[in-house]
Parts: structure tokens; sequence; C-alpha cells
């Protein structure tokens, strides 16, 4: 598969996007007075996020995880209402309710983050039956930790998608860690896409740091699932920089491992590779990463001249 050049700077502004956001979250979350709850970063599993949206209409839906900013960044969403949500003010995406693990952001295909591991992939099924029964010819992808392939959620969702042959890619961020727990405890197999099998579906294992891999391999997928063929399913093996969430010491990890996956960092070596082809140049770059920050410095404006929502929605779009 031979990818444009305007794909590949494309792929690179959404990586540095997502970096950039992340970054600059981090640090306004750290400093402990401006945005409350959790957070639960990506950096380090941009590629994922890139190298699947890249290949999505805006019709098609995606659902991510409690760690999902990067790939509703990646499928199109405004920065500007989504860190408003960040700071849980009115103009946020999600009118300041949601907070970091359950954005949503509907009119860019964004379905909703889910903090409950692997229910994300039941809400999947209910959007690619209801897209294959409209005869629409979207997609679903639904993104996912290597810990929720041990939940009933995702064997459940996988068996209906196959039986039924739901348009769904299954897309596993495998980060070595379930929260805490490494992978090696509590999968008994090395690719976790191998389970794909045991429901009539392809199932492949790459290198999520790859973010023309990445590319390459969903489009196969969104391929294979626009032709009613059934779902397909894409591991991902990939890191991630911070632990499970900021303020996790990060204990359980052996020394020198973050560093080894630093060299891995899929945005510093697609940049490499980008100057290396001649794609882009040292002053092309530096306009991207430019162009991202003012756009992550707008948001953070935009978010922190939003109002804080009144006492009274809280009985607003209350349906039960």
């Amino acid at each position: 598969m031979k990818i444009s050049k305007d794909t590949k700077i494309d792929l690179f502004t959404r990586m540095v996007k997502i970096r950039t956001f992340e970054d600059e979250t981090n640090k306004i979350f750290m400093a402990g007075k401006e945005m409350p709850g959790f957070l639960h970063l990506s950096q380090g599993e941009e590629a994922v996020a890139t190298g699947t949206c890249s290949n999505l209409n805006i019709e098609d839906a995606i659902y991510t995880t409690h760690r999902g900013h990067g790939c509703i960044i990646a499928k199109g969403a405004d920065l500007k209402p989504m860190m408003a949500e960040l700071f849980g003010r009115i103009d946020g995406c999600c009118k300041g309710r949601a907070g970091s693990m359950h954005f949503a952001d509907v009119k860019t295909g964004c379905m909703g983050s889910n903090g409950v591991v692997g229910e994300g992939m039941r809400l999947a099924i209910g959007t690619a039956f209801a897209q294959k029964y409209k005869k629409t010819n979207n997609v679903t992808a639904v993104f996912f930790g290597e810990g929720a392939t041990g939940t009933g959620s995702f064997h459940e969702s996988f068996n209906m998608a196959g039986t039924l042959k739901l348009p769904v890619i299954f897309v596993c961020s495998i980060n070595l860690y379930a929260q805490m727990t490494h992978k090696s405890v509590h999968i008994a197999i090395e690719n976790v896409a191998d389970r794909a099998a045991g429901y009539g579906a392809p199932g492949v294992t790459i290198d999520g740091n790859d973010v023309e891999l990445v590319y390459e391999e969903v489009a196969k997928a969104v391929k294979h699932c626009r032709a009613g063929k059934g779902p397909y399913m894409v591991e991902c093996k990939t890191y991630r920089h911070h632990g499970h969430f900021i303020g996790d010491p990060c204990n359980y990890r052996p020394a020198g491992e973050l560093e080894e996956w630093l060299k891995k960092d899929p945005v510093v070596l697609y940049e490499k590779k980008l100057l290396k082809e001649g794609v882009l140049d040292e002053k092309g770059v530096q306009a991207i990463k430019d162009e991202c920050q003012r756009l992550v410095d707008e948001a953070v404006a935009f978010a922190r001249q939003s109002p804080q929502p009144d006492i009274e929605e809280l009985y607003k779009d209350i349906f039960a």
C-alpha cells in the first residue's frame, strides 16, 4: 500500500496534536488547581489512535476507554470543548459533566469513552448493528487494552459480532499493563489477536508504534467490514509513557523498562522517518508543532474563560 505525502503529513500532524494536548493537560493537572477528577493519558500510544482514525469517515463511529483523548482527537473532535470538559466547564463537549473518562462528541462519531473496562464493546455492538440494519456501509471501531480481553464483554461482544457479521473493528492497544498488572500474569497466550479466530474473524498483531503499519492494517480491516464480512481485530503492541493514572508511582515497572520504550516513541520515530524521506524538513516539522501548540493554547484559554455550570444544570437532561 503506497501512502501519499499528504497522508503522511496528516498522520504526523494528528500524532503531534495528541501529544501536545496531553502534555499540556498533564502540566495543568499537576498544578492541582483547575482540573477536577482523574486523568489517564495516552502518550506513547498516538500511532494506534492516529493510524486507526485516519481510515474512518466522519459518519463512522468510535468507542474509547478511560484513556481516550488521543482517539477522540484523531477522529477530529474540536480541542476547545474537549479542554473545557477537562476543566468541568459548561462549554465542554458534555457540559462539564463527563470529565476525562467519559468524553463524547457525537457529531464527529465519538460515541463515548467508558471508564468500565471492556464495556465500550457492548455499546459498539449496538452501533454496528444499527449501521448494518440501516445499510449505511459505515463501521465502528472500539478501542480497549489487553486487560479487557479477559472480560465477559469482550467474548460476548465478539461472538455476537462474528455471528451477525457486524462491521466492528476491535482495536487492542496492548501496553503491557492492565492498570498495574503485567500482561504475563493474566493472559495465557502471547498474542491476544489469536482469540479472534474463535469467532470466525481475522486477527492480526502488529507494532503499534509504527503509525504507517497501523494505518495500512486498519485500512484492510475497514475494507473487510464495509464489505459485510464481519468483525476484524487489530492488536497493536505499544506502551504508555505515564502510569495508569497521573500520580501513579509506577513501582510495578522494572528498572529501565520505560527508558527502553522511550527509544520507540512513535512521534519521535515518525518525525525522523519523514525527515529522512524528505517528506518534511526541519522547518516543516517545526511549523506543525507550532500550529498544534497554538491550537492547544487556544483551547486552554477557551476553557479558562468558559463559565462554571449553574446549579440548575443538575436538573437538565435527566431521563429517569
